[in-house]
């Protein structure tokens, strides 16, 4: 009630028929209970008087634990009202404070979620059905909503949160705010003011689920933040997965897509690959997480409902916001599970709940057997034909990527002068690496010598240069449709 209070003039009998009537609207009917949250010390008998006639419950929480207070209540109500049913938040603080453990509940459990605020808000991970701005929608009620009678329940309609006392009238209430008692624990300096994040202590690893264990499995691997490591054969990498999906209880179909600058991937490396059925696809490094959503985007347009497994195997550190709030809000909407793997451990957790999660390298030695690698590079060879497809030259090929059977053919289109007029428009140099083999030579070392790390860092340490941020309006445009069609749906 700070941060959205009633407007002054505005008649606190009508919010709840406002709240309602906005409901209406969208077409909830159902039963709906309200609690207001708030410094109740300075408030009204008549204010208060008005909103309890309505049946709106009154709590009084010091200014600087409203938050904590707010979400330990509405964790508490989750456990004994399970989906369907809808929450809705009027506070300012849900993008700063309580989005990030909130986006994780919602992945789990997902309930309908409406928003408001007093101001308007970013962009955020949290996916709500409708969001509002808070004095907008107080003027849903008309004249004859507010007047309805409310049959008020028997419940407690005043609560002091800092003293644990519940009072059934306002005069009662505004006495007990004004006593010594009550001062005297609102200013104790023990009382917690931390929101309490319920998902911080959950694990990983998760056994795998009957309804998502013979599900399929469909991954995204960034080859520029986990590249094969040196003398790693890279036929073991699809029985590697599949071996660590194996030991949580996960059997079901599992298709990788590869992402990475296959101009500068050696040739034994990507036949590796496609003999196992690892499609594989060529982008840029400034551009593969876009890449890779608008990958994710099509995949979720194409009607692949749940239960099924994501995994992204990327870096931890430099994981694109964008592409985490727009998988976030996919999550909350879709249900599917989630598989994360790193090429070292993130410094601080994310707000998409995994199911599992591993360290690329340490994910890699799951499979070590040749037996075991060989047999199943046979099968995968049995079951379908690996594809390579260029994501660079997507918008010059009426809307679909160029994809390739054989890797002769797929090489002889990345050394083209259509491609390279492609990446131009992304670099501002064609081929960088084209003619310069000291170069080429430092690309391969920096991707694939675990023992390069120095020459990686340094390399990435160097200024970028200007001509690198032209060409991106296209792209900009193009993943701006996309995350407006994520956030509207």
């Amino acid at each position: 009630m700070v941060e959205c209070p009633i407007p002054e003039g505005f008649d606190a009998r009508r919010v709840r028929p406002s709240l309602e009537a906005a409901f209406k609207k969208l077409g909830y009917s159902g039963p709906v209970s309200i609690t207001a949250y708030g410094d109740q010390t300075q408030t009204s008998v008549d204010l208060l008087r008005c909103l309890s006639s309505t049946g709106v419950a009154v709590v009084h929480t010091r200014s600087d634990s409203t938050c904590a207070h707010m979400y330990s209540d509405m964790v508490e109500w989750r456990g004994h009202n399970p989906p369907p049913a809808t929450m809705m938040i009027i506070s300012n603080q849900v993008n700063d404070v309580l989005s990030w453990d909130l986006t994780r509940l919602q992945q789990r459990t997902r309930y309908n979620l409406f928003l408001a605020y007093s101001i308007e808000s970013p962009m955020s991970s949290l996916s709500p059905s409708i969001e509002w701005l808070f004095e907008k929608f107080l003027g849903y009620a008309d004249e004859n909503d507010w007047h309805i009678q409310y049959e008020l329940s028997s419940a407690m309609l005043y609560y002091c949160k800092s003293c644990n006392f519940d009072a059934q009238s306002p005069q009662d209430f505004r006495k007990h705010l004004s006593g010594s008692k009550h001062g005297e624990r609102d200013i104790d300096p023990t009382t917690s003011t931390e929101v309490h994040y319920v998902t911080k202590m959950w694990g990983r690893n998760y056994p795998a689920t009957p309804e998502y264990a013979t599900a399929k499995i469909v991954v995204w691997w960034d080859m520029f933040d986990c590249p094969i490591p040196e003398g790693y054969d890279a036929r073991r990498v699809r029985p590697s997965l599949e071996a660590a999906f194996k030991n949580l209880g996960y059997s079901g179909p599992v298709s990788i897509t590869a992402f990475g600058d296959l101009k500068h991937i050696p040739d034994h490396l990507l036949r590796g690959l496609s003999s196992t059925g690892v499609d594989v696809a060529h982008t840029l490094k400034a551009c593969r997480q876009q890449r890779m959503l608008i990958d994710l985007e099509d995949w979720w347009l194409e009607s692949n409902p749940p239960p099924a497994t994501i995994m992204v195997i990327t870096d931890g550190h430099h994981f694109d916001e964008i592409f985490s709030i727009c998988l976030a809000r996919r999550l909350q909407k879709h249900k599917h599970n989630l598989f994360m793997a790193y090429s070292c451990r993130p410094w601080k957790m994310s707000f998409l709940l995994t199911s599992a999660e591993w360290l690329w390298e340490s994910l890699l030695a799951v499979s070590d057997t040749r037996r075991h690698f060989l047999h199943r590079c046979s099968e995968s060879e049995s079951d379908r034909a690996a594809v390579f497809y260029c994501k660079m030259c997507f918008f010059d090929c009426d809307c679909e990527y160029p994809d390739y059977k054989n890797l002769d053919d797929f090489r002889t289109h990345l050394s083209s002068e259509k491609h390279a007029e492609v990446e131009y428009r992304f670099t501002g140099t064609f081929g960088p690496f084209q003619n310069n083999s000291k170069e080429l030579k430092r690309s391969h070392s920096a991707q694939y010598d675990p023992e390069a790390k120095r020459l990686r860092e340094a390399t990435k340490s160097k200024p970028m240069r200007k001509p690198f941020r032209t060409g991106f309006s296209l792209l900009d445009n193009h993943l701006r449709r996309k995350f407006q069609t994520c956030k509207n749906e």
